[in-house]
């Protein structure tokens, strides 16, 4: 959720999660901070976390790549 008071990931199922971050949804910045939120959740450098669908939506669906 875009402009959340309060960053953070919670875990809804298995493989879905909410992604609260502090941007707004403007030039790209909240999705910005999705993916790096996503990275530091992982342990993933955000290089390997791409949005595959939903950049212009609060519902996303992303791809995590694992390194080699």
């Amino acid at each position: 959720h875009p402009g959340s008071r309060k960053a953070g990931i919670e875990k809804l199922g298995e493989g879905e999660y909410k992604v609260h971050v502090l941007a707004p949804p403007e030039k790209g910045e909240a999705n910005r901070e999705v993916v790096e939120a996503l990275a530091d959740y992982f342990g993933l450098p955000a290089s390997r976390i791409r949005i595959v669908r939903g950049e212009k939506s609060r519902i996303k669906l992303v791809a995590l790549e694992p390194g080699g």
